[in-house]
């Protein structure tokens, strides 16, 4: 049966020579494939059951029988029906309405195990139907199709589910946000199934690359409020990028790709966010040589909630550094390197561009890169178990050097663990804790772009700020919008001027007493102001990032939204905030 995208599409409507663009029809499910499915591969054994069934009614109903006083009978089309239903169902009520003859009872005996030759037949070809991959998969898809058709709350759709996939997917489940899944292998998806996550999550085995896979995890419907595309085939992401681009070109869309040739045929395809942990990762090195805290003070915040406060590294002095590898991964951060005006040695078995030929796996290799007079060492081959050896054998030469190595496989990440290396390159969290950045909330990730312009004294003192907020683990980021509609109580204040960003942060139980949150932005139209103190003066339309509690939050809420409180914050009088109290005591007679 052909599906919606074999169909040849009508040409393009014209009016006076001018094209008009047709709205792009996004593939969806078939609804009736399962019942499509079951009744071609059931139409032999139930043709057969209904064949043996109206056999054995009408040789009943024509085999005559005897009454009661002797006197030639025979059922009719209704009693035989009756009769066979209940002989071919073992139920068995009897001979009615009268004893059977000798021929009825013949008759009725060949049927009986006819019957039973039938339903044997109707029940194994049922069995290997159930068994059948293409049915379960039809069923799957018909399952699926109907959870994505019954949301009706934003969502995200993430192709591919591997590491990235299923990290950021645990960050997106902390903060409430619902997102469906896409993935090639079905161990992921079953994984899916029984992983720890709040809400009930939508997963399909399929290839991202076919629109009518994406269509059926949500492409199409209304709440789709982006695309993620995360699997590790840069071609897949493409195909993602491509099919959004041009079924839902509203849609923002965030893809990976490690090749700058893919990234700029995606970038053909609307403005999609293509994220390249590579560069991400020089970024971040760079960040962490200038200024320690930002690094980790980014790292923390981009790990999402409950994320542990990492430890604070120590920059190098400058001086030389040593690139194995000169792959992808080894020409950005060479690059990035040398664009901080550091000398870099290359190693490298066959780029002839390298400082130094030669496997970096070979002990005289290394000895010929000097890594005693060396400032930094990175690991940057394709294999674990290279990278892993060049840490030892850089730890056991010069014990004071900067290691930084690239982590291939996600088995490995114990291994790795073991040899507390000062920076370490995981390509799939990389994607996941940018992807996470830029769709929690926009707030975040303008903080994030300009958190490098910041010194390392004003970073330092910003996690400790965090730490007294929120412990040594993350809480949820939250957002506050200062407008007529989402700060009600508030709107008088802020169009006068006389409300600070103290006092959002009293109790409003006790004004004396400061909200443990720290605001970590507030953006003004386009100026973003970081980390702002309390005397900062709030207008309308202020948003304000903040990191806490959900106590908190819920107090900052209060705030926003009961009359009166505001009063109390700023001058310490209580004011009713109901409307008949506030009545009585206007009319109530001074003391």
């Amino acid at each position: 049966m052909p599906g919606p995208m074999d169909t040849a599409p009508p040409p393009p409507v014209t009016t006076r020579g001018r094209r008009m663009r047709r709205r792009p029809v996004v593939p969806r499910a078939e609804g009736s494939a399962t019942v499509f499915t079951v009744l071609r591969r059931m139409r032999a054994p139930l043709i057969t059951l209904i064949v043996i069934f109206f056999v054995s009614v009408l040789g009943l109903s024509l085999i005559p029988g005897t009454d009661p006083q002797g006197q030639p009978v025979r059922l009719s089309l209704f009693d035989a029906f009756y009769v066979m239903s209940y002989t071919a169902t073992t139920i068995g009520f009897g001979e009615i309405p009268f004893a059977f003859s000798y021929g009825q009872r013949m008759w009725l005996t060949a049927t009986i195990y006819l019957t039973v030759v039938g339903w044997a037949y109707a029940i194994g070809s049922l069995l290997s139907l159930v068994q059948d991959r293409a049915f379960r998969q039809a069923l799957a898809l018909r399952h699926v199709s109907r959870k994505v058709t019954r949301l009706r709350e934003p969502f995200l759709l993430v192709a591919g589910y591997g590491q990235a996939g299923e990290t950021l997917g645990a960050s997106l489940d902390a903060l409430g946000r619902r997102f469906t899944v896409v993935d090639v292998s079905e161990t992921r998806i079953d994984a899916l199934e029984i992983a720890a996550l709040r809400a009930d999550v939508p997963g399909i085995v399929g290839d991202a690359r076919d629109p009518h896979v994406l269509g059926v995890a949500g492409l199409g419907h209304p709440w789709c409020e982006g695309v993620l595309a995360l699997t590790g085939d840069d071609e897949a992401n493409l195909a993602v990028t491509m099919a959004a681009a041009l079924l839902r070109p509203e849609l923002p869309v965030v893809s990976r790709t490690t090749s700058p040739t893919v990234a700029e045929r995606m970038s053909g395809f609307g403005s999609p966010t293509v994220v390249n942990p590579f560069d991400r990762f020089g970024d971040h090195l760079r960040l962490a040589l200038r200024t320690p805290a930002s690094y980790q003070l980014m790292t923390w915040l981009e790990s999402g909630p409950g994320a542990e406060l990492p430890p604070r590294g120590q920059a190098p002095a400058p001086g030389r550094w040593v690139v194995c590898g000169y792959g992808r991964f080894g020409r950005h951060f060479a690059a990035d390197l040398r664009a901080e005006g550091l000398e870099v040695t290359v190693v490298d078995p066959v780029d002839v561009e390298a400082d130094v030929v030669g496997d970096a796996s070979d002990p005289d290799v290394i000895r010929r890169t000097d890594l005693a007079d060396a400032v930094g060492l990175v690991a940057a081959t394709d294999n674990d178990t290279t990278n892993l050896s060049l840490v030892a054998e850089a730890r056991r030469t010069n014990p004071g050097l900067f290691v930084a190595a690239r982590q291939n496989q996600p088995a490995d990440a114990a291994l790795f663990a073991a040899m507390n290396v000062d920076a370490l390159l995981v390509p799939t969290e990389v994607v996941a804790h940018d992807a996470y950045a830029r769709l929690s909330t926009p707030l975040l990730w303008r903080f994030l772009r300009e958190l490098p312009h910041q010194d390392d004294d004003w970073s330092a003192a910003l996690v400790e700020r965090l730490r007294d907020a929120c412990g040594t683990h993350l809480e949820a980021l939250w957002k506050v919008r200062l407008t007529a509609g989402e700060a009600p109580a508030l709107h008088g204040r802020l169009a006068a001027g006389r409300f600070r960003l103290a006092d959002l942060m009293r109790d409003p139980a006790d004004r004396d007493e400061t909200l443990l949150a720290v605001p970590l932005l507030v953006l003004r139209g386009q100026e973003a102001l970081l980390a702002p103190d309390g005397d900062l003066v709030l207008g309308p339309d202020d948003e304000i990032l903040f990191a806490g509690r959900p106590g908190v939050h819920r107090a900052v809420e209060t705030t926003l939204f009961v009359e009166g409180v505001a009063d109390y914050l700023v001058t310490g009088n209580r004011v009713p905030s109901s409307w008949v109290w506030r009545k009585l005591s206007r009319s109530a007679p001074a003391a």
